[in-house]
């Protein structure tokens, strides 16, 4: 279960676990703020640990907000990177191969050939960014089909600059950014809900937003979460 704490311009979503201790996390894509409570714990308690905890917080999302005005990747050992809002340090092993990625731990393996360089780098980490959401989406697909009602015949990925997803409702296709892989989860599965809605409302008028209440009510902080990476959801 997933419930909301609302202080000032900030959302904090809360959610209920089977555990003792209250934690406290700031996704780094992001800058959004999670906590996970157990399941017995008021909400008045849990609102006043993150009131107490609100000045590390905004330290930390201002260090977030700099850093993502930082230079463009570079495809180097020790840099930043990204997969469902959990941080991975670069590791470039070079070796007379197939390029590939890997995860070890805490970091990403980008295995390229002897002189690749940036230009070429770059393309092997995108193409394995779409294929996480490849892995990632259909399951999602299938569940929302089965509530909404609704079919999609296409499904496609795309790195796009300004937009999360689009939805053609006469061709019934939806068309993804792979850079949503870098993203929460649950911020993919916003997206994939904004576009299938698109297949029984078009446009985002009225109808469109009840529809989005009535199939994921805390869908407005998931898109405020991506609206701190990007805008998109035109």
């Amino acid at each position: 279960m997933t419930e909301a704490i609302e202080l000032g311009d900030m959302v904090v979503d809360v959610i209920r676990k089977d555990i003792k201790n209250i934690n406290l996390r700031v996704y780094p894509t992001t800058g959004r703020v999670q906590i996970s409570a157990p399941s017995r714990m008021s909400l008045d308690t849990i609102r006043a640990f993150t009131i107490s905890k609100l000045g590390w917080i905004k330290q930390v999302q201002k260090k977030l907000r700099h850093q993502a005005t930082e230079a463009p990747l570079k495809y180097v050992d020790g840099e930043t990177h990204y997969l469902w809002g959990n941080r991975y340090l670069l590791n470039v092993v070079e070796e007379e191969a197939p390029p590939r990625v890997d995860m070890k731990h805490s970091s990403l393996v980008l295995q390229v050939r002897p002189g690749t360089d940036r230009a070429k780098r770059e393309p092997i980490i995108d193409r394995w960014y779409r294929d996480q959401l490849k892995d990632a989406v259909p399951a999602l697909i299938q569940k929302w089909e089965a509530i909404m009602g609704v079919k999609v015949e296409i499904l496609l990925f795309r790195k796009m600059k300004s937009r999360w997803g689009t939805c053609n409702p006469l061709a019934r296709s939806i068309r993804l950014n792979s850079k949503l892989a870098k993203n929460p989860q649950e911020c993919l599965e916003y997206v994939v809900v904004h576009e299938m809605v698109h297949l029984l409302e078009p446009t985002h008028n009225r109808r469109f937003r009840a529809l989005m209440d009535k199939f994921m009510p805390l869908w407005r902080q998931h898109k405020d979460t991506l609206a701190g990476v990007a805008s998109g959801l035109r």
